[in-house]
């Protein structure tokens, strides 16, 4: 994703948006696979000898519930997306790495097929030990909060 810095008007910024084919993003390295393109909508400025961009990203992604195992697509989206990158004297800038560095971030380090509510994940587990909802005789805990314990004198 370049940016050609003559198409900034001095002092103003340029509006780009569109989308770009998400195989630079490089997400099957942490188990994710891109299933539409990166949809961008940036504002590109001049400040300060450096280049700076805000706006938005997103893309829809495969991933599989750490959970039940099963894959499930959501949309990944860094908004508000900001940069500032100096510049170096070339006429434009690649934003490729800064896209790519924020998508990963974006990505959940636990995902889960029901996060977003839609869904209800097939997968169930007991709850943790000492949750309130739940009885305490049924706790892996439990046997041992029911032995009787004799303190010794001496």
């Amino acid at each position: 994703m370049k940016i050609h810095l003559r198409q900034i008007p001095p002092g103003g910024t340029l509006h780009v948006e569109g989308v770009e084919d998400a195989g630079f993003l490089e997400l099957e390295e942490a188990d994710a696979h891109a299933v539409s393109p990166l949809e961008y909508e940036l504002d590109v400025g001049l400040s300060g000898g450096g280049l700076f961009a805000t706006g938005r990203l997103s893309v829809c992604v495969r991933l599989r519930c750490v959970a039940c195992l099963d894959e499930f697509e959501t949309t990944l989206s860094v908004d508000p997306f900001a940069l500032q990158k100096e510049l170096d004297g070339r006429e434009s800038v690649d934003l490729t790495e800064e896209v790519r560095e924020d998508i990963h971030l974006a990505l959940p380090a636990h995902p889960r097929c029901d996060a977003e509510g839609k869904k209800t994940c097939p997968a169930r587990f007991s709850q943790a030990p000492g949750d309130a909802s739940q009885p305490p005789g049924d706790a892996p805990w439990g046997v041992l909060d029911g032995l009787k314990t004799e303190k010794r004198q001496k």
